[in-house]
């Protein structure tokens, strides 16, 4: 059977970017375990180092899309502006398209016949896609798709799931993906129950919905020595203490309350703490977060105390967090988060949010705070910050969670389900073939 791999290769894009990375590594080690089956890729960006490997190592890879005018000016785009402007104009499409959406019938699928007629081009009989697209339904071939998060559905008051037309556009590309998926993957046990309780109904049915839960990146599997976090602060200018969130400027990831909670620090506890933050606030809705939290950082005269580094290649980010002296990531969306295994792995203690989810996958190896008190989020701090006891215990315990579970279980249950997927595919197939 050839199988279909769809990654997003967007460093802006977060964690489904770092998900895309582990699913084809992790397929990569499986091909030798696939009875004969065949990888193809499809991808966005040609060029980018994880499809260089793969062409060295004698994959089939391929364009993502069919060749056409307007993509082919986008990726022009990308090429002589960057990918910040290249994603601002990806925004502006969707604006239009959200606009559409909403006067739409969200249950009427609406086909992609190029795409259909491109991945029958290449015989394609199941595709795996590790982020959620609405071209995994509209393609109308089998498919096993990655759902991450419901936030529109759990938490709709965040602009960046449900305004302009946002809460259609993502209703209808997970509620038509779980209707027709031959498979779909969720991140947790919390993230499954999630996925049934509103698509159930829908026809979703238990059976088809498996748990594949996260790794910490695949290039973050170095340790890094006492010399290269010591370039690194130097090079980056960066505090010899400091809380390390790498997130982007979206509403839900909280940089706010960070901010007040730096000021309630000092003025209560008269502790000066500083803080780096890197990530996009590429967009309309970032750029709005990001301008506020430098305003108010200014107000309360704790600028002083914040680094921005903006977007940081992968092959920095090793040395961020071991040089941190804990992430910081108060966010109120899960259910679970990657930045929080990356932390443990490298050796960095973390404080998150106390919500449903993100409780679950963390246990007793994290400090948990009240996303939405400030005083909650600086005691954390303050506690994990004053106690070098309490930091090596929670790493010590971060490690071991991470233990229970690594890179060949990952790769143990994605060719089971595949295993599932591809039986499914040939009963369907047989089953049509008696109609």
């Amino acid at each position: 059977m050839r199988i279909g791999i769809g990654p997003i290769l967007s460093g802006l894009t977060g964690g489904i970017y770092q998900y895309s990375l582990t699913m084809i590594h992790a397929l990569g080690k499986c091909k030798g375990n696939m009875y004969g089956d065949e990888f193809i890729v499809f991808a966005s960006q040609m060029d980018h180092p994880a499809i260089v490997d793969l062409n060295r190592e004698r994959w089939m890879v391929r364009p993502w899309r069919p060749p056409s005018l307007k993509w082919g000016l986008l990726k022009v785009l990308s090429q002589l502006a960057g990918e910040t402007a290249y994603w601002e104009i990806i925004e502006r499409l969707k604006l239009e398209w959200r606009g559409r959406a909403r006067l739409a019938d969200l249950d009427v699928v609406r086909p992609a016949p190029n795409m259909t007629r491109w991945l029958n081009h290449f015989g394609v009989d199941l595709m795996v896609y590790p982020a959620p697209i609405a071209l995994s339904f509209e393609a109308g071939i089998p498919y096993v798709m990655a759902i991450h998060d419901l936030q529109h559905r759990l938490q709709p008051e965040f602009p960046e799931v449900s305004a302009y037309g946002e809460w259609e556009r993502r209703e209808y590309m997970f509620r038509n993906g779980a209707r027709y998926a031959t498979i779909l993957l969720t991140d947790s046990d919390v993230g499954r129950e999630d996925v049934l309780d509103f698509y159930g109904p829908y026809g979703l049915t238990p059976d088809r919905v498996k748990v594949l839960p996260f790794l910490p990146a695949s290039y973050l599997g170095i340790e890094v020595s006492e010399n290269e976090q010591l370039r690194m602060h130097v090079s980056r200018s960066l505090p010899p203490r400091y809380l390390f969130y790498p997130a982007q400027f979206w509403p839900h990831k909280n940089h706010v309350r960070i901010v007040k909670a730096l000021w309630l620090l000092k003025q209560e506890y008269h502790v000066k703490l500083a803080v780096v933050f890197c990530g996009s606030n590429a967009g309309t809705l970032r750029r709005q977060t990001f301008n506020e939290v430098i305003s108010l950082s200014r107000r309360l005269h704790v600028d002083d105390q914040i680094s921005y580094l903006g977007y940081v290649s992968d092959d920095c980010m090793a040395d961020l967090y071991s040089g941190a002296t804990a992430v910081i990531m108060p966010t109120f969306f899960g259910p679970t988060n990657i930045p929080v295994l990356e932390g443990w792995a490298l050796g960095c203690p973390v404080i998150t949010s106390d919500i449903r989810g993100i409780r679950e996958q963390v246990g007793d190896a994290a400090i948990l705070v009240d996303p939405r008190s400030v005083e909650s989020i600086a005691n954390g701090i303050y506690r994990l910050c004053s106690d070098e006891n309490l930091r090596r215990t929670l790493v010590e315990r971060g490690r071991g969670r991470l233990a229970t579970y690594g890179p060949d279980d990952f790769r143990y249950r994605v060719i089971e389900i595949l295993k599932e997927a591809k039986d499914r595919v040939r009963s369907e197939k047989l089953m049509r073939g008696k109609e």
